[in-house]
């Protein structure tokens, strides 16, 4: 499924400044390289998510949890988020690997791991089961969605839309997944947008730039880094173009500082930072493998968050998003 441009960004109101949010895919831990498997994934990493709690409230900052089916059985994950959102010091959302997430009818395989490849109506009884568990383990009903491996699909913004949800973050732009069957962003960019003209469902995308003396030529060179590992690895390490999320997995902070200043002098206003929450604990992601590279993943954050503040960033939560999205 290829994602097109949107027809109408959001027109942020100018009191709203520039701002950023903080998402985790909140998700048990697996083996990335491995086949999907319904059994066989832990929840070793559920007690840091108090750590990063910690953390990221000395910076007035609400996170977003966008979680998925392992974690909200997890007792103890359960009494955490229950605890956040009773204080109001972060967002619960809804997060949905489709091979851990019943009801299981769907044989298990590349292309059935992205929830918008599913069936209409099996993705629909999947989403409502986690949304539903979410609710009835935390106390809130979840208006916020990230399909799992970003696999929105043609039902997908229609059922959130009937299933009340006001904002979903489903889309990494300039990532083209279709190789596995999955989503095409190569034509989307970081603004936010309103899906159909109601604004009742706001898409609020992962921020990904390019920087580069390429970066205003990059709809060519772009496609030809998707399809070929060689050319990508060319253009990036000569510095022509580079392709950069926004999050610590993988990306170095002076990278990430680069692109937060391209970002900025494009006008983006608001920027969406991402990382999964295995990264939390040593051993369950690559970005993360023992315990040197977990004190560099704090020491990644407390670098981004001064210089976000050095350009007068400022974080916000999905509540002032929404408000501000209306209001402009």
């Amino acid at each position: 499924m290829k994602i097109q441009k949107p027809d109408r960004h959001v027109k942020w109101p100018s009191e709203f400044g520039r701002r950023f949010l903080i998402t985790i895919d909140t998700e048990e831990e697996f083996d990335w390289d491995a086949p999907f498997e319904r059994r066989g994934h832990t929840t070793i990493t559920v007690p840091m998510l108090q750590k990063y709690q910690e953390f990221v409230e000395k910076y007035g900052i609400k996170p977003v949890y966008f979680v998925d089916y392992a974690i909200i059985k997890d007792d103890q994950a359960a009494a955490f988020l229950r605890t956040v959102a009773e204080q109001q010091s972060a967002t619960i959302g809804v997060h949905l690997h489709p091979w851990i997430n019943p009801p299981f009818e769907e044989q298990i395989n590349d292309h059935n791991s992205f929830a918008g490849n599913l069936p209409k109506e099996l993705e629909e009884q999947k989403l409502v089961t986690l949304r539903d568990a979410i609710r009835d383990r935390v106390g809130v009903t979840p208006n916020t969605y990230r399909a799992g491996r970003y696999g929105i699909g043609p039902n997908t913004t229609e059922l959130l839309l009937k299933h009340g949800f006001a904002l979903d973050s489903s889309i990494r732009p300039r990532f083209d997944y279709s190789r596995e069957g999955g989503p095409d962003f190569l034509s989307v960019d970081s603004r936010p947008y309103w899906w159909g003209k109601d604004e009742r469902l706001l898409e609020v995308p992962l921020t990904t730039v390019y920087s580069g003396i390429l970066r205003r030529q990059y709809s060519l060179a772009a496609t030809v880094m998707e399809k070929s590992p060689l050319a990508n690895a060319l253009l990036s390490r000569s510095k022509m173009l580079e392709r950069i999320p926004l999050t610590p997995e993988g990306i170095s902070a002076r990278e990430t500082k680069e692109a937060i200043d391209v970002a900025l002098d494009d006008d983006l206003r608001l920027l969406v930072f991402s990382f999964h929450s295995p990264s939390l604990s040593p051993g369950h992601t690559p970005y993360v493998r023992d315990q040197d590279e977990l004190d560099g993943f704090y020491d990644w954050w407390r670098e981004i968050l001064d210089h976000l503040e050095s350009r007068d960033v400022k974080p916000v939560d999905i509540d002032d998003l929404l408000q501000a999205a209306k209001s402009a």
